[in-house]
């Protein structure tokens, strides 16, 4: 199977600098749906009562995740090609670790070391000892962090992306590997086996297997097959979408979950949108500094926010109004995260990577680093 012509759009050796807009985006989401209408333990109050013009809004936030998979299935498909095993397992080692390590620790230092009471998971030293890993979900232990639910989907995901190394990448072997997975993804949900499910993730897989289709029409233009892949990812991610905003209205009701059904497929279809205009190169920013700190900045955020959140908001709440806490608590998160990458993340990187001769050291490399977890 031979990839059509490469585009003219699709520039191999260039920072896709539109892809950390979007990823900081998607951690403000996610912020703006912890902030505004998860922490009710965090206000003492129902967050939508307290927002309840921008609750609608915020709740959507909850599929900031989403967009995140998708870049993920772009970005790491990006940076697998031409890639070995080892060099693949390392990058993403560098990656995912230093800034969760720093978060854990945080978390720890939080409910060892103050009265903060709201979220606290309640972990014995052993249970933070398994959550170190990231594999405690396999364990059946609670994470520390109510955001590390999604960091399991991309570690599964990485898993599978291994076997797709081995194999070796093309353009060819791609398309049947996500074609494959899309298919098992569909028939999982049917078949409902909870197994079959941990390895398949036929809630998150559509995302996924978007992200890369998306990727192959960037790098080798369009084709009716990607395509197809898309449009399927897209029909598979609304049923998905749609069950897990209805599971989350069930357990809080619809007052503090005020989304509508309407407004998820807009927002899916949205985010499906805006990934096809980068892949079509129709979206494209020109690299900057500040484009690049947003990037760096949007794993420390999407680890941090929530401890943030716990040690200002209830001290907060008494002496400023609500809106006036929640940006300055968000505003605050953000400095904090920024430090984090900058003094503690970036430097733990050099320290953990390889070196590279100059010769050798490829952009797409570059991009993996700054776009593809949350």
């Amino acid at each position: 199977m031979h990839p059509p012509n490469r585009p003219r759009h699709a520039h191999g050796n260039g920072r896709l600098a539109e892809l950390d807009l979007l990823r900081f985006i998607a951690a403000l989401a996610v912020l703006a749906f912890h902030y505004l209408i998860a922490f009710a333990s965090v206000w003492g109050d129902r967050p939508a009562e307290l927002f309840p013009a921008l609750a609608p809004f915020a709740g959507l936030g909850i599929l900031g995740v989403e967009l995140f998979f998708v870049i993920s299935g772009f970005v790491i498909l990006m940076s697998v090609w031409g890639r070995g095993l080892g060099a693949f397992a390392r990058s993403r080692l560098v990656r995912l670790y230093p800034a969760y390590w720093l978060s854990l620790a945080a978390v720890a230092a939080l409910y060892g070391l103050t009265g903060a009471k709201a979220l606290d998971p309640k972990l014995s030293p052993g249970e933070y000892l398994v959550n170190a890993s990231m594999f405690q979900r396999l364990f059946k232990i609670v994470d520390a962090n109510g955001v590390y639910w999604s960091l399991w989907a991309e570690l599964r995901f990485y898993l599978l992306m291994a076997i797709l190394v081995i194999i070796g990448v093309t353009y060819g072997r791609v398309l049947v590997f996500a074609g494959v997975w899309l298919a098992a993804a569909f028939g999982a949900e049917l078949l409902g086996n909870e197994i079959v499910n941990e390895i398949v993730m036929p809630r998150y897989a559509p995302y996924f297997v978007a992200g890369m289709a998306l990727y192959l029409i960037h790098k080798h233009g369009s084709a009716w097959l990607p395509w197809l892949y898309v449009v399927a990812g897209w029909g598979m991610s609304l049923h998905s979408a749609l069950e897990r905003v209805r599971g989350r209205i069930k357990v809080a009701g619809f007052a503090n979950m005020p989304v509508s059904e309407v407004s998820v497929i807009v927002t899916v279809t949205l985010i499906f949108a805006a990934m096809s205009l980068v892949a079509l190169g129709l979206l494209r920013l020109r690299p900057s500094r500040v484009l690049t700190a947003l990037g760096g900045t949007t794993y420390p955020l999407y680890l941090f926010h929530s401890v943030v959140a716990v040690a200002l908001i209830p001290h907060l709440t008494g002496t400023l109004p609500p809106w006036a806490t929640a940006l300055l608590v968000t505003l605050a998160a953000v400095v904090v995260s920024y430090l984090v990458y900058s003094f503690a993340e970036r430097p733990i990187q050099r320290l953990l990577k390889p070196r590279r001769h100059p010769q050798t050291t490829t952009a797409p490399v570059v991009q993996e680093e700054k776009a593809s977890v949350p």
